[in-house]
């Protein structure tokens, strides 16, 4: 015998009241995207925050620190540091008319560059330090004589 028979689950299709299919709307979804792009953007502006305050103290070890350690050894070994026109090349090839030179005095055979791959400066006598020397970078911007300038001084 076929019996019709009515089933009012709230889980049958219901013409009335259609199933959401399963998923994210797109609503949903720019949400989520928006979010994690704020996210990101917030990261990566930290990031770069640090990456610059990495660089500059970088630079800042090296003119005070290393350097120094160099054109010490160097001025022990020759009476005397480069002077301005010899500049730090004289570290890695001995200049013409000096005694005593017993390098080079970097491991590279190459001068370091500093983290923004440009040439350190370097005077002696210093503006900075009359009696010593001055050595200094440009900088993040690569233009000397500026307030970004970071020197032994």
């Amino acid at each position: 015998m076929n019996t019709l028979s009515i089933n009012n689950d709230k889980n049958n299709f219901s013409p009335r009241r259609p199933r959401r299919a399963p998923g994210f709307t797109l609503t949903e979804i720019l949400i989520a995207i928006a979010l994690i792009v704020v996210i990101v953007s917030v990261t990566v502006a930290n990031y770069s925050s640090i990456i610059g305050r990495g660089q500059t103290s970088a630079a800042r070890v090296f003119v005070s620190s290393e350097i120094d350690m160099i054109l010490t050894s160097y001025r022990l070994d020759t009476g005397n540091y480069p002077t301005t026109e010899q500049g730090l090349r004289a570290l890695l090839t001995a200049p013409e008319n000096v005694k005593g030179w017993n390098g080079p005095y970097f491991k590279n055979p190459t001068l370091p560059l500093d983290p923004w791959q440009h040439e350190y400066h370097y005077a002696y006598p210093g503006i900075h330090n009359p009696k010593g020397y001055d050595c200094w970078s440009d900088g993040p911007d690569g233009v000397s004589g500026n307030a970004d300038d970071i020197g032994n001084w």
